[in-house]
């Protein structure tokens, strides 16, 4: 972790401009990361791999940050903090994924880390740092509204998302549309919601402690995860299987029709096939 540090400069306004992508104008081109023309990198970042993988990924950072928590707390709670500033966090809540597609969808473990480096700290120091984690709370609260309201189509608490680390390599790419129209609600893009919710639910309750003022927002995590689970295991709309004993993603096809993923995917590659 500690040799895998690297400056990371990356201006998206002007590598836009350069590909005359820019979105302020009416005649653009087409580019990835266009949606993201706010975004100035300029900061030594924990690389996957300096070598290899050059560049920072979300999910993988809040990973690293748990490692370098034993050998430098302060560093580790500055890396996680990164991700959420300003230069960084889209206006829509969103935290950028990776440098390759900063909209692509990676699972919510910053909250999960940022109270494990509370913990962490607490544990090392015998003091707390509140105010990182308010500051954390408050910009994850943002990119937990993001979920809720982007990646939950049909408002019905299951969720869709893109490269969620379970099964990612899939007959299709489930972080585009669908070739056939339509939309999976994903089994572990719900799942991941789920703990989120359980996250800053934990997050929530260690700021009320000290502040009465988060008691509502506790409450109100409770009740999203509460939503999450029985719309999972709603026999005939959710996505438990008693025959199998498992949790399957659902399709919701064009004309209606809504398919679990062990009979989807059949249905997607043959309605696409050329």
């Amino acid at each position: 972790m500690l040799w895998s540090k690297r400056f990371f400069f990356y201006d998206v306004d002007k590598w836009l401009e350069e590909h005359r992508a820019d979105p302020l104008l009416a005649e653009t081109g087409m580019a990835r990361n266009r949606e993201w023309f706010h975004m100035i990198s300029e900061h030594v970042i924990s690389m996957p791999d300096k070598w290899e993988y050059p560049w920072f990924a979300a999910w993988d950072l809040a990973f690293h940050t748990i490692a370098l928590a034993s050998v430098d707390i302060d560093f580790a709670k500055e890396q996680l903090d990164l991700l959420l500033v300003g230069a960084y966090q889209h206006p829509s809540g969103q935290i950028p994924a990776y440098e390759w597609n900063f909209s692509d969808v990676n699972p919510p473990v910053h909250a999960w880390a940022a109270i494990f480096l509370y913990r962490t700290e607490q544990a090392l120091r015998g003091n707390t740092d509140l105010e990182f984690l308010r500051r954390i709370f408050s910009k994850l609260t943002w990119n937990f509204g993001w979920w809720a309201n982007r990646k939950d189509s049909s408002g019905n608490n299951l969720y869709e998302g893109g490269f969620l680390g379970l099964d990612n390599i899939g007959v299709f790419d489930r972080s585009a549309l669908l070739p056939t129209g339509g939309y999976l609600e994903k089994a572990d893009g719900t799942a991941w919601v789920a703990f989120y919710s359980q996250t800053m639910l934990e997050i929530a309750v260690e700021l009320a402690a000290h502040d009465r003022a988060y008691e509502d927002v506790a409450a109100n995590f409770v009740v999203h995860f509460v939503l999450i689970v029985r719309a999972m295991n709603n026999i005939g709309e959710g996505m438990w299987d008693e025959d199998d004993g498992f949790y399957y993603d659902v399709l919701r096809r064009p004309d209606g029709v809504t398919t679990h993923s062990k009979s989807a995917r059949w249905w997607v590659c043959y309605h696409s096939a050329p």
